[in-house]
């Protein structure tokens, strides 16, 4: 008998998307363990899948030479049977490779690459035996050893000078050991706040249904869900598991390790992509060795290695940064509900605008649906809609009306503070030339170029290419330049202008660039160091400021007039969470929002907080147009450089297309993008496994039939273009 292994090679194509037979020789290996084997003549890093003994006659049969591991990278397992378990979920549900999968869950210096990083190292002093040594100086060093035998070799120099020389007498070695986190001990501890009735029966409805279940915790903002979410933690921690707390934003992890950390006295692994690789590592090892209890952290958190987790939550479970947009193109909340099953334990979604795919669900009684109608301090924040084709009747400002400009005067007399939200950066979208009509597009992506005054740049949004801002025509030469619109750098200006004596600061993806500034911001806003946080929809959630009484939404339906059937969802979504920043503490809060359909559904539901008529005038949409909740839709996107081969190809995978249950649309060229042609194929299914193996037949077909297009697959798409 001959010991064997499958193991999944590092390459993330499909078309090399199954283990391989490799002999494993003298080493002694396991099932997620790392190596290093020879594939295709290079010396690739692969993950073994299974270990086992064949027959040396059956091995020796093969039409093909079975190659041996060159050698091992982990000294123990790094993937356990629930992340091949969720690795296999993954690969299924949004049609990716397996590899790929892996890839996606583990940090960067542990990715089975071949490029793999460096793990930071940390030097040692080791106390071995005691040496009579000399000076009073090398004595308390000696002395100070005894009580401390192991320490950091650059925190020993800092107080002695001696370490050559006692290297050389044998008092000490120097032990080289990875870099690890350091696990923070905190002794104070806040005391749990007395639940409201409506509270205290929504805990009491989550712990009456044991082990897994799935319970939609729908609330308006301010009503305290944190709080159930926290009491809910704490019984969970003190039966000794383990708890994941997910949050969609980098800005507010800060906020939740702050009231997680005060709450439980704990440490908290943190998780998010503002770290860097070292960083993630660290707080990674931090789980998998079980030196931290509870995990705050964005999407990618989502994978850190439990062994027994008794509670997830997802926060602002509605939010679309929750859904990854490169392959495997996986929902988060997909994968906690997938983990909250293998671990048999509760998992709450969170929202005051429940997606309404999860709502429709709690609807029917597949998740507990649980509501909190009122805020913990009962006064919900009085929201005003300025219509602006009115205003502009007048001659007055685009920008800001006369109301949004009164208000926050008020706010600013009384020393309260503001919260203006514009969901567009830059400082203006559009340069169109007067005379002839042209509009300076990005020479890659077919969308015009943003201009940033302060760098004097025009910007792609999307590939991010820039050039100088030249106010010159490149098709006639014209000088006669407009500037169409306006985003958040240019509301700033305007209002250093309008407000000199305000204190202004901005929140969007330009300024947010350098590590740990959503943080610095949103403590120094908090601290009341500014009076106006200008920025875009990364300040509409989770912010609990209580001397913000004012929230200001400019172009408030601005994203109705997206060609998509999330359109409506997104800015109902956006502008309740928005409001919902005002009026959190004792004082009276507004809002007002300035719009150009002020009757809009959208836009009244939203000053009123009425989900539930929402829910109801946009379900009768989705249903019309069958679009999800009541169907599940794939976006299937082909890519070439030449685009009658894209439609060559699409044909050739439809061409014997057997699935009756399975709709698919006309195929639509979109938009270039990076330089590349895309075509788009929607295909649309009531049976969402059904819809799956439709698209696992598009993507073999592709293969079968050596294709020359990519396809670039999205399953339950969040947005189409």
């Amino acid at each position: 008998m001959e010991k064997v292994a499958d193991i999944y090679i590092e390459y993330t194509a499909m078309a090399v998307d199954q283990s391989y037979l490799y002999k494993v020789n003298q080493y002694n290996v396991e099932k997620g363990m790392r190596v290093y084997i020879m594939f295709a003549g290079r010396k690739i890093v692969g993950i073994i899948d299974r270990v086992y003994e064949m027959p040396k006659t059956e091995l020796d049969a093969l039409p093909y030479k079975v190659q041996a591991i060159d050698s091992v990278i982990d000294e123990d397992v790094l993937l356990n049977e629930e992340a091949f378990h969720l690795a296999r979920f993954m690969a299924n549900r949004c049609v990716a490779s397996v590899m790929s999968c892996f890839q996606a869950m583990l940090p960067s210096k542990l990715k089975p690459k071949s490029t793999k990083q460096n793990i930071r190292k940390e030097v040692y002093v080791i106390y071995q035996q005691d040496k009579e040594v000399k000076g009073q100086k090398q004595k308390e060093a000696l002395a100070y050893l005894q009580e401390h035998p192991k320490i950091k070799r650059q925190d020993f120099n800092k107080r002695y000078s001696c370490l050559q020389r006692f290297i050389e007498l044998g008092i000490v070695v120097l032990q080289e050991e990875e870099k690890q986190a350091e696990v923070e001990q905190i002794n104070l501890a806040c005391d749990h706040f007395k639940l409201q009735e409506a509270q205290q029966q929504a805990l009491d409805k989550i712990k009456a249904i044991a082990g897994h279940h799935v319970h939609l915790l729908h609330g308006v903002t301010g009503s305290g869900k944190t709080e159930i979410f926290l009491q809910l933690a704490s019984e969970v921690l003190a039966q000794g598991k383990q708890v994941l707390i997910l949050v969609p934003e980098i800005g507010l992890t800060a906020q939740m390790v702050e009231r997680v950390t005060c709450r439980f006295g704990k440490s908290v692994a943190i998780y998010h992509s503002n770290l860097n690789n070292q960083q993630k590592y660290e707080q990674y090892k931090l789980v998998k060795e079980k030196k931290v209890q509870i995990v705050v952290g964005t999407r990618s958190s989502v994978f850190m290695p439990f062994e027994q987790l008794g509670l997830i939550v997802l926060d602002e479970e509605h939010d679309a940064s929750y859904k990854q947009d490169s392959q495997p193109r996986y929902h988060c909340r997909d994968l906690a509900i997938e983990r909250a099953r293998y671990h048999d334990c509760p998992i709450v979604l969170a929202s005051a605008t429940p997606s309404l795919e999860s709502y429709a669900r709690a609807y029917k009684g597949n998740y507990q649906l649980l509501e909190l109608k009122e805020r913990i301090h009962k006064n919900m924040p009085v929201v005003h809609v300025v219509d602006m084709k009115e205003s502009m009747k007048h001659d007055h400002d685009a920008l800001l009306s006369v109301s949004l400009k009164n208000a926050i005067y008020e706010r600013l007399e009384k020393n309260e503070q503001v919260i203006l939200l514009l969901n567009r950066r830059g400082y203006t979208p559009v340069l169109r030339c007067l005379d002839c009509g042209e509009v300076k597009k990005c020479p890659h992506c077919d969308i015009a170029l943003n201009y940033h005054k302060q760098t004097n740049r025009l910007v792609c949004h999307y590939c991010e290419y820039h050039e100088p801002a030249y106010f010159v025509c490149s098709s006639c030469g014209s000088k006669n330049i407009s500037t169409s619109g306006f985003g958040t750098q240019r509301l700033e200006e305007y209002l250093d202008e309008l407000f000199p004596q305000a204190r202004v600061v901005r929140m969007d993806q330009d300024t947010m660039r350098r590590k740990d500034m959503h943080e610095v911001v949103l403590r120094e806003f908090e601290q009341h160091k500014y009076d106006i946080l200008v920025g875009t929809q990364m300040i509409a959630k989770g912010l609990d400021i209580p001397n913000v009484t004012l929230v200001g939404i400019v172009n408030a339906d601005a994203s109705l007039q997206r060609e998509d059937f999330r359109s409506v969802e997104v800015t109902f979504d956006l502008l309740v969470q928005a409001s919902g920043r005002s009026g959190r503490g004792d004082k009276i809060g507004e809002v007002i929002m300035q719009a150009y359909q002020k009757e809009h559904y959208a836009i009244r539901c939203a000053q009123n907080q009425d989900y539930d008529t929402f829910f109801k005038k946009e379900m009768q949409f989705r249903h019309l147009g069958k679009y999800p909740p009541y169907t599940y839709l794939a976006s299937l996107i082909f890519t070439n450089d030449k685009v009658d081969q894209i439609y060559q190809d699409i044909d050739t995978c439809f061409e014997v297309f057997d699935y009756p249950n399975v709709h698919h649309l006309r195929a639509v060229q979109l938009q270039k993008r990076k330089d590349t042609l895309r075509v788009r194929k929607i295909l649309k299914c009531a049976n969402l496994d059904e819809l799956i193996a439709s698209v696992h037949f598009i993507k073999n077909e592709l293969l079968k039939n050596k294709c020359k297009s990519k396809l670039e697959i999205d399953i339950n798409p969040l947005f189409l273009e």
